[in-house]
């Protein structure tokens, strides 16, 4: 049985945006109103000059192994997958939002038709023909890394095996299924 997991290396990010803009793209997501975006990737400036530094951290669904959406939708239409993705059953989604208000990523969000859209390692459109997620394909620095964590010879497993990573928001118990490499470069001296 696969299970999909992500890493963001925030080290090798360099906050250009392909990431969202191939999603965007990939997923039809409208460019109005403003704001909507699957991912997106902020910048987090720190320190005072010469000593700065500068994180780039990615804010999209996390696929919580344990996902508090799923948990309070009335009608069963934000569910998991086998593999570990969460989706979104736009047939019996009636757009409460109580999904948007459980998420504690701020990863979901309304569309101008109504329904509720949120990042799904397109999984419909790309990983269902055996390609990565959109963001990943055209990542320029190679930050983004994808793949079934249940095959020790998948990229993604050996990555997690060779580097230090932290969950987000580990302390809430979701259990994320997107990774995160702590930027540990231009760090300031005290």
């Amino acid at each position: 049985m696969k299970k999909y997991m992500m890493i963001h290396d925030e080290n090798l990010c360099i906050g250009c945006q392909g990431c969202s803009v191939a999603c965007r793209s990939a997923n039809n997501v409208p460019n109005v109103p403003i704001g909507l975006y699957r991912l997106q990737v902020h910048a987090k400036m720190s320190g005072t000059f010469p000593n700065l530094k500068t994180d780039f951290l990615r804010q999209s669904c996390v696929m919580c192994e344990d996902a508090p959406c799923v948990e309070v939708c009335p009608t069963g239409a934000s569910f998991k997958t086998a593999d570990g993705v969460t989706l979104l059953d736009h047939r019996i989604c009636v757009s409460c939002k109580y999904c948007i208000l459980a998420c504690p990523y701020d990863a979901r969000y309304v569309l101008p038709d109504g329904e509720i859209g949120k990042c799904t390692f397109c999984y419909e459109s790309r990983l269902e023909e055996g390609k990565d997620p959109a963001c990943v394909s055209v990542c320029p620095t190679n930050a983004l890394t994808f793949g079934d964590v249940n095959d020790e010879n998948s990229k993604i497993s050996k990555k997690l095996k060779e580097s230090k990573y932290y969950l987000p928001k580990a302390e809430l118990n979701t259990k994320p299924s997107l990774a995160m490499i702590a930027n540990t470069k231009g760090a300031h001296h005290e």
